[in-house]
């Protein structure tokens, strides 16, 4: 997949309908809400209190309703928010750091986000249209910006060419899941592993020194 697809990602918002108001008083509201709520629904799930994240985010209950009149409004904005952010290093990562590291960094960064959030992913599952358009949106946008990543760093000679974006993505998303009860550490420890397996061998590979970090673990082109 070309380097330019990450780029088709939207600045705005990835759903329409999303995304903080113009007024500068009411968008600084509007931010409040959504990393209150973000951090709360870390804590507590989906079914976190809204009286709760309005009285975290220092606003009354009827900003919050204004802004978010139902708990799904509040949720999409939540998770639709995050996959922007984790799109937006993407992107950063690939303009300034060298095409193994940016792809070994951006994984690390997609296991902190399905950490944190699966919950959250999960509660979106509902069947309806406009909840499956959602789930759709923020996967187009992470597959973009993973392909990216990944065709960069195989057309640098640092991955094997055979490598599909999907089978990447279900090693990583594995990850997140079988390390939960060892925490970061188990993770970190995975993700080289993995990315160990998938570089590009060369004749005179050697291999990482102990506790590299998860960015380090493949060799820079």
């Amino acid at each position: 997949m070309p380097q330019h697809v990450a780029a088709s990602v939207p600045a705005v918002s990835l759903v329409t309908g999303v995304g903080p108001p113009r007024r500068t008083d009411a968008r600084r509201n509007y931010k409040r809400l959504l990393a209150a709520a973000s951090d709360l629904f870390v804590e507590r799930g989906p079914d976190a209190p809204l009286d709760e994240i309005a009285k975290r985010a220092g606003v009354g209950n009827a900003t919050l309703y204004r802004h978010f009149p139902t708990r799904r409004d509040l949720l999409v904005a939540v998770c639709v928010g995050d996959v922007e952010a984790l799109c937006r290093h993407g992107n950063d990562l690939r303009a300034t750091h060298p095409p193994a590291e940016a792809l070994a960094e951006w994984l690390w960064a997609f296991i902190e986000h399905v950490t944190a959030k699966q919950g959250l992913a999960a509660a979106l599952l509902t069947g309806r249209d406009e909840d499956s358009a959602v789930i759709t949106a923020c996967q187009r946008a992470i597959d973009a910006t993973g392909a990216a990543l990944l065709e960069r760093a195989q057309t640098a000679g640092a991955v094997r060419p055979d490598l599909g974006l999907g089978e990447l993505l279900r090693l990583v998303n594995a990850i997140a899941i079988a390390a939960e009860p060892d925490g970061a550490h188990g993770a970190e420890r995975l993700l080289s592993l993995v990315l160990d397996g998938v570089r590009r061998r060369t004749a005179v590979d050697p291999a990482p020194p102990p506790g590299a970090r998860p960015g380090r673990a493949a060799p820079n082109p």
